[in-house]
């Protein structure tokens, strides 16, 4: 896969003027962090296929792990190259991410071609019918849960790798821990789901065994982070904050082992993959 940039650095957040309050004082001039959160065109062969909303850093991760999560490949080696150009618009600079593909992938893109509009935190949005809302989801080799201690490693190493996260308070991660909890890879993006194609697509570029490890959100453990794990094989989901009843009944069919509500010195299992409740 060749990936290439027509396109300035651009910046993952900016500064802006603000006024602060706080009880017992008076108002104060100050400055603020604030993300970026740009439109994201996802080309595939020409077609047009989803505009995301997304913080404009490891494009070429996002746009492989997307392609994985949501179905259009099953391979990196379907992906020939990906290109990403910047585009004026009226409120800013958007990108656009030109995927090349294979014949046979764009063939079946074809066919089944929709285009959806993104939202921070939307999941369903472009769905024609409720019935093509939610895909089948793949079946994981189903694994022990990971040992509480691992959790609690990687949760303590979790704030200090976000960047991102302490200039501006307004972004997800998705990080890659090893099975003794050690931080291996991170990624931050507005939208969780597309922290997670990042990670997703690093992992692949790097070829990480999805079952050596455990993926951890900072966020909620919702219905897409459910399907996109299970898509990329993750056998082994940990979440800051509670999955939603659809995301539980996901991980179950998946196989999957899912931990939420994970703050210092507790978490909560939902499901064991190997020994489902």
């Amino acid at each position: 896969m060749r990936s290439a940039r027509s396109m300035s650095k651009a910046l993952n957040y900016q500064t802006r003027a603000v006024e602060r309050w706080r009880e017992g004082d008076q108002l104060g001039a100050g400055e603020d962090a604030l993300a970026e959160e740009v439109p994201v065109a996802l080309v595939y062969g020409g077609i047009s296929y989803a505009v995301m909303m997304a913080t404009p850093d490891a494009l070429e991760q996002f746009a492989l792990g997307f392609s994985l999560t949501e179905g259009l490949i099953d391979s990196v080696d379907e992906i020939y190259s990906i290109e990403v150009s910047e585009v004026e618009l009226e409120l800013g600079p958007g990108l656009q991410v030109d995927i090349d593909i294979s014949q046979r992938r764009l063939h079946q893109l074809k066919e089944r071609r929709r285009n959806l509009a993104g939202r921070t935190g939307c999941g369903l949005c472009g769905s024609e019918s409720l019935d093509g809302a939610i895909r089948p989801i793949n079946r994981v080799e189903p694994l022990e849960m990971i040992d509480p201690l691992a959790i609690q490693r990687g949760l303590e190493n979790l704030t200090a790798s976000q960047p991102l996260k302490q200039q501006t308070g307004a972004v997800h991660g998705a990080a890659w821990c090893g099975n003794e909890g050690e931080l291996v890879h991170l990624f931050e993006d507005v939208g969780r789901h597309n922290a997670l194609d990042k990670l997703v697509g690093e992992m692949t570029l790097r070829s990480i065994d999805p079952r050596q490890g455990f993926v951890l959100m900072t966020s909620r453990g919702s219905y897409e982070v459910i399907h996109k794990c299970a898509a990329a094989n993750v056998a082994t989901l940990v979440c800051i904050s509670a999955p939603t009843v659809l995301a539980v009944k996901l991980a179950q069919q998946a196989g999957m082992n899912l931990v939420g509500f994970a703050r210092d010195g507790k978490h909560t299992i939902y499901n064991r993959g190997q020994t489902p409740f």
